[in-house]
């Protein structure tokens, strides 16, 4: 039918507007103290709510798809980002923008749902490369989002932006309304609202210490309470969750190494790609007074960005394959490696424009196999009723990594400075020092990935607690 046909291209289309939602506002924030009347770190929390609201909300939309349906949750999530785009687009108060893009952060959660329909509803030999491809539509998304915001906001006004990802947005709520069925794979019983609760308090004092650090100050009396509120807040949640009979997140699964490594792997890859974007992007832009700077605008920051993204759409399938014949953690391994290759081009030369383009991309080429990589190498080990709340954890564990990126690299750059004129700006070692670090991160992901058990040494995939073989890990097994 030409409904089971359209189901991945829709769930992808899905995938890439989730991307392009997150990223369009970058263009923007320069301007929206002038455009809002607020202050530049007030301004900023248009970023902070979108990344602490998709934190908190991806384990439990995924938990929830697991439980009440994941077509319902994911339209539900597509629903949510959509309204906020409205919202957006109906507003120039900063409060209102802040709930809407706090809102928009539910979309996070589109991905591992997705994935996990994917395993339910295609058949073995189809699953590696649209997970692959479902994987990347992160990578593609934000490089389309850069370049097409910026654009917008150059010749029209600023809310014609949020109009047109409404626009969007409505169209991925209605195409998967229609294309894509209902999984008939559940895990009911009652939703762990306490441990839900836990969850994203622990998360929001983790997130919000990390991403205002260096606004507020490393050693601030705010940031080290919001660190040991998260210590200690994030430990009796772990102890909550080993004593629920049907806990938010299977801890005793999570603790096994062929599904905790992944998530460790998931961390320090999401580190290591996000460095690219961010250090790029305010390379490219430096004054060409720097000595090393080229002066470029938003719209050809993102243009530079931009072959990554089609990159990540090319290797996909390529990365599908090479999981097929080597294993994902083979994959995975070798994403590691690439994206490590790609820093030692940027540090050999970050001032021709075509060799830094050549670096970012290589990047991006890792992060495509790394990515595409890891919700397989979830598939293997978890039971069919848990891949969405397991993939949730996965992205979750990306996402953690990208904010802690963000905290090191700032602090690398402010700690590297040098005036131009009387404005202090990055020196160009600052940026080596970053590619150089996010490179050894990228090392060591690699190096986890190769820990990950194989299939042959575990005995195969089975369910949590002594359950019966699942047939769709079998399949995934010998694929």
């Amino acid at each position: 039918m030409v409904r089971d046909r359209l189901t991945i291209p829709v769930l992808a289309f899905g995938g890439i507007l989730m991307a392009v939602m997150q990223t369009v506002v970058v263009p923007l924030l320069p301007d929206l103290p002038r455009l809002t009347g607020a202050s530049a770190g007030t301004v900023s929390w248009m970023v902070t709510a979108t990344l602490l609201s998709g934190a908190v909300l991806t384990p439990v939309l995924g938990r929830a798809g697991d439980m009440y349906g994941k077509r319902k949750v994911l339209i539900s999530a597509l629903v949510l980002m959509t309204v906020g785009s409205v919202m957006c687009a109906l507003s120039s108060d900063i409060v209102v923008l802040i709930a809407a893009r706090a809102l928009q952060g539910a979309a996070a959660s589109v991905v591992p749902l997705s994935i996990s329909i994917l395993r339910d509803e295609l058949p073995p030999e189809r699953r590696g490369s649209a997970v692959a491809l479902m994987s990347s539509t992160v990578g593609i998304g934000a490089a389309l989002g850069l370049p097409l915001a910026a654009l917008v906001v150059q010749y029209a006004d600023w809310h014609t932006m949020f109009w047109l990802t409404s626009a969007l947005g409505a169209l991925g709520v209605t195409a998967v309304w229609w294309a894509v069925k209902e999984s008939p794979v559940r895990q009911p019983g009652r939703f762990d609202v306490p441990g839900a609760l836990g969850l994203a308090a622990g998360l929001v004092c983790l997130l919000l210490g990390v991403s205002q650090g260096g606004q507020w100050g490393w050693g601030s009396a705010r940031v080290v309470g919001l660190f040991l509120g998260a210590v200690v807040v994030l430990a009796l949640w772990w102890w909550q969750q080993l004593r629920t009979e049907l806990p938010l997140v299977d801890l005793r699964l999570v603790s096994r190494p062929r599904v905790g490594l992944p998530h460790v792997a998931a961390l320090l890859t999401g580190f290591a790609f996000y460095a690219n974007s961010l250090v790029t992007a305010q390379l490219v832009q430096a004054p060409e007074a720097t000595g090393y700077g080229l002066g470029l605008s938003i719209v050809q920051t993102g243009l530079c960005l931009l072959p990554g993204g089609v990159t990540m759409l090319l290797f996909s399938p390529v990365s599908a394959r090479i999981s097929a014949a080597r294993g994902p953690r083979i994959t995975l391994a070798l994403g590691a490696a690439v994206i490590a290759c790609g820093y030692a081009v940027r540090i050999a030369d970050s001032r021709d424009l075509w060799m830094i383009i050549l670096g970012a991309t290589v990047v991006s080429t890792g992060t495509t196999l790394a990515y595409s990589a890891l919700p397989t190498l979830i598939l293997r080990a978890v039971p069919a009723e848990q891949t969405a709340s397991a993939n949730g954890v996965n992205v979750l564990m990306r996402t953690i990594g990208q904010a802690v990126s963000s905290a090191a690299v700032a602090a690398v750059l402010v700690h590297h400075t040098s005036l131009v004129g009387s404005v202090p700006v990055p020196t160009l070692h600052g940026y080596l020092l970053a590619f150089g670090i996010a490179g050894a991160v990228a090392l060591t992901a690699g190096a986890a990935a190769l820990t990950i058990p194989g299939d042959a040494t575990t005995g195969g995939t089975r369910r949590a607690r002594g359950r019966i073989r699942d047939p769709h890990d079998e399949a995934l097994e010998g694929a």
